[in-house]
């Protein structure tokens, strides 16, 4: 999983790529947990590209992206944002979720 900054995140969407993009915080104890969790799964689903972006560095992000409690799961398909998840719930519901972006 590789951590991405605000504009490498905008170069993402403006080249219209497909990719999960996990919002936390360092602090964040359940952040950590399913972190952990998305590790494991990109090890099942190895095709799906996981950024992952600290909100507290990327001023005005949560705003725009709606970002309401971090961990948050922001899926994006061709640069367009298709999906939120802000219940990171188990492996298998992220295996689930992150199926159709291969």
């Amino acid at each position: 999983m590789q951590e991405i900054s605000a504009a490498e995140l905008h170069d993402c969407i403006k080249k219209e790529q497909s990719f999960a993009l996990f919002v936390f915080t360092p602090m964040c104890g359940t952040c950590k947990l399913a972190e952990r969790m998305l590790e494991v799964t990109s090890e099942a689903l190895p095709a799906i590209v996981i950024k992952k972006l600290n909100i507290n560095v990327a001023h005005g992000l949560a705003e725009q992206l709606m970002i309401t409690s971090v961990p948050a799961l922001l899926l994006f398909q061709k640069g367009e944002l298709v999906a939120r998840h802000f219940a990171i719930q188990s492996v298998a519901f992220l295996y689930e979720v992150l199926k159709p972006l291969v």
